[in-house]
């Protein structure tokens, strides 16, 4: 049952749920935060105040699906193999919410705003990634493998929609092979203060901000 706080996750995912449906069936551009609370049955005045803007459903989405590649305990003893599980934990996570993000995906090329807001969202949650991976991320170094990371989900993302596999066969074959030239290239270098452990991976919070990707190939 849902409580009465604004901020129960139930309730979020409700209207993410509902959210993603509509977007799915009518696309993302023709799909009304107000039609999905109905859909839902939530309150409107609750859903306006926990998402004043469409864009917020994918943030909070976001952040779920972040939720869900940084819990547990970390797997593999290098920079790749730790790479390479916590992106594939994103993907599974995304699973759930296929064909709404697939909606959204393909709205990109005709909202540039929207595109911006993503990118800056998909950067904040690599930068998780690399600190839980390990990745060395300090310097002019660190901005070059930052925005190695960041051609590489996009270039395995795009495989990922496209992948109709059950286990994501094509988009665990994309991502080993980026994640092989990547370290051929030297851009998965592990950070000298980083101490790995076996214990659950911890949100500590504080970010940097977004920096603009390079030219995808130069990088890759």
């Amino acid at each position: 049952m849902m409580t009465n706080s604004p901020h129960d996750p139930s309730f979020d995912r409700a209207m993410i749920d509902a959210t993603l449906q509509l977007a799915q069936q009518h696309g993302w551009q023709r799909t009304s935060l107000v039609e999905a609370a109905r859909e839902a049955g939530l309150p409107l005045a609750r859903v306006r105040q926990r998402f004043p803007f469409k864009a917020m459903i994918l943030l909070h989405l976001n952040r779920h699906i972040d939720e869900a590649a940084l819990c547990g305990e970390r797997y593999g003893t290098t920079v790749r193999e730790r790479l390479f599980d916590l992106l594939m934990r994103r993907f599974d996570a995304m699973q759930d919410y296929r064909a709404g993000l697939c909606a959204v995906m393909h709205t990109l090329p005709r909202d540039p705003a929207l595109a911006a807001f993503l990118a800056a969202t998909t950067m904040e949650s690599l930068r998780w990634i690399a600190d839980a991976a390990g990745l060395e991320c300090r310097g002019l170094g660190g901005i070059i493998r930052q925005n190695a990371l960041l051609a590489l989900w996009s270039r395995t993302i795009v495989s990922w929609e496209k992948d109709s596999s059950p286990d994501l066969t094509t988009t665990m074959q994309t991502l080993d092979q980026a994640l092989t030239r990547a370290e051929r290239l030297g851009l998965l270098k592990a950070a000298s203060s980083h101490h790995l452990s076996d214990s659950p991976l911890q949100d500590e919070g504080g970010l940097p901000d977004y920096v603009a990707p390079k030219d995808e190939d130069e990088i890759l």
